[in-house]
């Protein structure tokens, strides 16, 4: 029944584009590419702590908004993995509109197969299932101390460190997850 529930839901906001994109794409991936609204990414980056010196990696980064946003507010290096060479260079040209493409980087890649070893902060906004595949590679990977944050779903396994929730609108307010790596 919650699986129905969860699914129902993923429909409502695509129909409705609540999840804060005007439209929802459905790209060579696994995942339809829904933007994060920008109070859900400025929460996602808070709950961080991001800080100078830290590195931001978004598994799934679509249009690059998250690792945009992040390069611009705080000054920190970020790396976007996303399958869709569309939306790359969506996410490369408006690096270079904001003038932050000397800080970020944007990699066509599959995320089963990017070193993400690198990062201090990882982002995420993909579905359960999707998060539940990318665990094993994170808990290899990623060092103690490193901030993952997920808007909307959980990493299966992992006991997130806080939850907050981000006001939406009339169908959908937003969770935005906090785990910390030990």
């Amino acid at each position: 029944m919650m699986k129905i529930a969860k699914s129902l839901k993923i429909i409502l906001c695509l129909l409705f584009s609540s999840c804060g994109s005007s439209v929802a794409l459905w790209t060579d991936g696994e995942v339809p590419f829904v933007r994060s609204t920008p109070q859900v990414i400025d929460r996602m980056l808070e709950l961080a702590r991001v800080k100078p010196g830290d590195v931001v990696y978004d598994i799934g980064s679509g249009d690059g908004a998250i690792i945009i946003h992040a390069a611009k507010k705080y000054g920190v290096k970020g790396v976007g993995i996303e399958i869709d060479q569309d939306l790359v260079n969506r996410a490369r040209n408006n690096a270079y509109r904001e003038k932050v493409e000397h800080l970020v980087e944007f990699r066509a890649q599959d995320a089963f197969t990017v070193d993400i070893s690198p990062a201090s902060v990882v982002t995420l906004y993909m579905l359960p299932e999707f998060n539940a595949k990318l665990r094993p590679i994170m808990d290899r990977q990623l060092k103690p101390g490193t901030r993952v944050v997920s808007h909307d779903y959980p990493v299966e396994g992992w006991v997130p460190d806080r939850v907050e929730t981000v006001r939406g609108d009339f169908v959908h307010d937003h969770t935005v997850l906090l785990f910390e790596i030990r």
